[in-house]
């Protein structure tokens, strides 16, 4: 007895045998480049400048601060300011003549420059030196442009020479002192 095969009765064995082998092994990637990196510079950074500020008045932030209303023996007031006692800006009615005064607190000189989301409007000033100084435009309480600052789309502003602008809420207040003089 033969114990030995013969190779004829193996090939197919070793055919079988050779698929058993994995893939080939790939070469390894290559191994990244490190990229250099620039030193320190000598020249200075140039420091990073503030957005700029809006120039248009109904982009830029209301003047911080909150309508207050009072009624008076003679009339109303709606005043502006950080607190009641120290207002910016207040409407006052006469209800006698039927007219409206605009007091800018400050010295400022000029007219008074009212900006709506209807337009803008100049409105000649007396300055006024007591009980504080302060720039006054008279109205009658007809005026149109009266109502579109009472209806201006959220706020509207106030400009006289030599003051800071104010950009103010068209809140319920100056309406109601506008209402109060008519009625």
């Amino acid at each position: 007895m033969r114990l030995i095969p013969s190779i004829a009765a193996l090939s197919p064995l070793l055919v079988l045998l050779g698929s058993c082998v994995g893939p080939a092994q790939r070469a390894p990637a290559p191994a990244p480049t490190p990229t250099p990196r620039p030193g320190p510079t000598t020249q200075p950074i140039a420091p990073v400048s503030p957005a700029p500020v809006a120039t248009e008045w109904h982009n830029r932030p209301t003047t911080p601060g909150t309508w207050t209303y009072r009624t008076e023996p003679t009339g109303s007031v709606a005043s502006f300011g950080p607190a009641a006692t120290t207002p910016q800006l207040a409407f006052r009615c006469d209800r006698a003549t039927s007219r409206i005064v605009i007091m800018r607190m400050g010295t400022g000189q000029g007219a008074m420059t009212l900006r709506t989301s209807y337009g803008a409007v100049l409105w000649p000033t007396t300055s006024v030196a007591a009980p504080q100084p302060q720039v006054q435009a008279v109205r009658a309480a007809s005026d149109v442009t009266l109502d579109q600052i009472a209806y201006s789309r959220g706020k509207f502003a106030v400009e006289v020479q030599g003051l800071a602008p104010l950009i103010l809420p068209a809140w319920a207040e100056v309406a109601r002192v506008i209402e109060d003089c008519r009625g």
